[in-house]
């Protein structure tokens, strides 16, 4: 039992750096890559019209709600009630096969 433990704690360790990697790479990509189309909007245009903002704005979006997942920043739906709901159903199923 006890290995069992170790390699699910193991297992939710590897996952939670995997997710961590790919948002640094996320983040990474979108430095890069927003500020080389605000070095084409400059040669273009000279800041007469920003439409990198455009594509920075989207991106940041998705860099935002990300960072919630995996940082665990989400107040209503976080780890702490997935762990509570999680023991909440499994109390349930046990009481319900204990009456049949």
């Amino acid at each position: 039992m006890e290995d069992f433990n170790k390699e699910n704690k193991y297992l939710r360790a590897k996952e939670r750096v995997d997710g961590l990697k790919k948002f640094y790479g996320n983040l990474v990509s979108y430095v890069l890559v927003i500020s080389f189309l605000a070095l084409i909007n400059y040669w273009n245009n000279q800041w007469s019209y920003m439409w990198f903002l455009w594509a920075a704005f989207g991106w940041g979006i998705g860099i935002i709600f990300h960072a919630i997942g995996i940082f665990n920043l989400n107040p209503f739906f976080g780890k702490d009630w997935e762990e509570r709901k999680i023991k909440e159903i499994m109390r349930e199923d046990e009481h319900k096969n204990r009456w049949e």
